[in-house]
Order: structure tokens, then sequence, then C-alpha cells
């Protein structure tokens, strides 16, 4: 218990106990059930961002064109599926996750096939998927969604003094995604794999890993994820607003980094990386309560990637230095 608290899982899951029970003594109305919910259905979308980026993060590359890929998803399965006169979950769901995984394997391509730096590769995917979409639409929202999309789903209900408190669809598939993406990681060997490629590329191909098979796998988990992330955004807000997922990425990333995975690769966990989403909801709810600056909110997430990103430089650069003394 003492090995399991000491890791970053163990600290985040101490530091949202702690920021719950001061919240809960400073701000009013946040240890209610209702809040509880809200904060569970709220951060969802977020943690189904989240698991799939992680992957892409494991194998020791970065994405940042997730977010508005899931808003293209939106548009291209829901205007298709009406086309076709079948507006079904089935057929629906199967188009945005085979869009989803192109998008992904789009990316994978051209930072495998190109060797080039998976942020710059991801850098101009997001303007052009985010361009094309507002040119083809013309920034429009789509109002006609389907019935199975626009109505709730509660999983779970209770009454509470405040009328009923729900956990919705989002909560349940968020959980699904994440026991596949732990499943995959954890049991199986491609999920080794996975790790070894993120750790030693080089030493991992040696040893028969095929770097196209990781690469379309993490950007391509990915992109499914971003699409199942994006139609359980059009069941919360019940309409498809092009911009709406902006700025969503680095939320995200900064969750995922707070887990405990590294920008270089070979490290993360499913629940470090749901453990940040919360975190960093949490802090935003408490916020929120408190009436602070939502711009405050901004400088947390950049003081995380920031010190992310000189961690592992000072890193690299103290272990260049042990090498040169030696």
């Amino acid at each position: 218990m003492v090995k399991y608290l000491s890791g970053v899982e163990g600290v985040l899951l101490l530091l949202i106990v702690a920021i719950s029970a001061v919240l809960a003594w400073t701000a009013p109305g946040f240890w209610s059930w209702q809040n509880i919910f809200d904060l569970l259905n709220g951060s969802a979308v977020n943690m189904i961002f989240a698991v799939g980026l992680l992957v892409v993060l494991v194998v020791g590359g970065i994405d940042i064109s997730f977010a508005v890929g899931a808003s293209v998803v939106q548009y291209v399965s829901l205007t298709l599926a009406a086309k076709l006169g079948a507006d079904g979950a089935w057929l629906t769901m199967s188009l945005a996750l085979l869009c989803g995984f192109a998008l992904g394997a789009f990316n994978a391509v051209l930072i495998y096939g190109f060797r080039v730096v998976s942020i710059i590769i991801t850098i101009a995917t997001f303007n052009v998927f985010f361009g094309l979409l507002m040119f083809l639409t013309n920034g429009r929202s789509l109002w006609s969604i389907p019935d199975w999309l626009y109505t709730r789903h509660p999983v779970w209900t209770m009454q509470t003094g405040l009328g009923e408190a729900a956990v919705h669809l989002p909560v349940a598939i968020m959980l699904l995604m994440a026991f596949i993406t732990f499943y995959i990681l954890k049991f199986t060997g491609f999920g080794r794999q996975l790790y070894g490629y993120g750790s030693n590329p080089e030493a991992a191909m040696r040893e028969g890993v095929s770097g196209w098979k990781v690469h379309l796998f993490a950007y391509g988990w990915l992109g499914i994820c971003a699409a199942v992330a994006g139609m359980m955004q059009v069941h919360i807000v019940k309409e498809v607003v092009p911009n709406a997922l902006i700025g969503r990425e680095f939320d995200v990333l900064a969750a995922v980094v707070l887990g405990g995975a590294t920008l270089g690769g070979g490290r993360g966990s499913v629940a470090g990386a749901l453990l940040g989403v919360l975190f960093l909801a949490l802090l935003q709810n408490g916020m929120n309560l408190l009436g602070i600056s939502p711009y405050a909110f901004r400088v947390v997430v950049g003081v995380v990637i920031l010190t992310a990103i000189t961690g592992i430089n000072f890193g690299t650069l103290r272990k260049n230095l042990k090498q040169g003394k030696a």
C-alpha cells in the first residue's frame, strides 16, 4: 500500500482527497451529489481523450490534432448517416469510428513514413482539419441530431435534497474505453511492445517490434477515442459546434502528463491519466465555486506542461553531462 501511494497515481489521489476536503469546507455547494455527478459527467469526454492520448505518449509521440479531429468526426458521421437515411446508433457510431481511425492513421503515416517529429505533423494536421471543417461548413452548427444522441441515458440515478442526480451515458462509455485501453497496455504482449518502443525504439525494433504497427495502432486508437469522445460531446450538448472542442487538447495533454506519462515515451498508466483529468476538473470546479477568474486555471495548465517539458530536458541534459564525464 505504501509503495502504491508513493507513485504518481497515489500522490494524485491524495491531492484529490485533500483538495476535496478543503473545497467541502470553503466552497458552498461543492460537497453535494449533484455537483459530484456533474463533475463526473463533465469530465467524461476529456477522460476518453486522455486514455487515447496516453497510448500516443507511451510510444514516444504527441498529438494535438485529436480535439479538432473529434469535431470533424461529428460532422462527417452525422452528415453521412443523414444522407444514407439511417441515423441509428450502430451505423452512426461505425461511421464515426472509421473516420476517427482514418484521421489518426493519416497522422501515423506522415509521422513514421516521413520520419517527422510528431508535434510538427499534428500542428499541421490540426490546421488542415480545422481549416477544411470551417471552410466546408461555413462555421455553421448542426442542430439536427439523431434521437438516440439527443435523449438522455442515465445509467445511475439517486434522489437528493435538491432533486434527482444522475450519472449519464458518457461516464459509462468512458469507463469502457478506459478498461479496453488498460487491458491492451497491461495484459497483452502488444501493450508491452508499445512501452518497449517508447522507452527505446531502436532496441525494440531489433527485437522485432514493427514501428509501423506501433504508430498505426497508437494514433489510430487515439483517433477512435477522439471519435467516441466527439459523439459523447454531441450527446451532452445536443448540437455540433465546429470549434467547441478546440483548446481541449492542451487540458488533456496537461492532465495525462500530470498523471505520470512522459513526453519522452515509455511511461504512463490509465489510472494516472484519469486521475490527472479528475484533478484538473476538480481544481477548475473549485475555482468556479470560489469565484476565482477562469484565467487562473489556464495558468495551472501552462505550468503543468512547462514543468513536464523542462523536467524532461533537464533529465536528458544531466544524463549527457554524466556520460561526458565518464
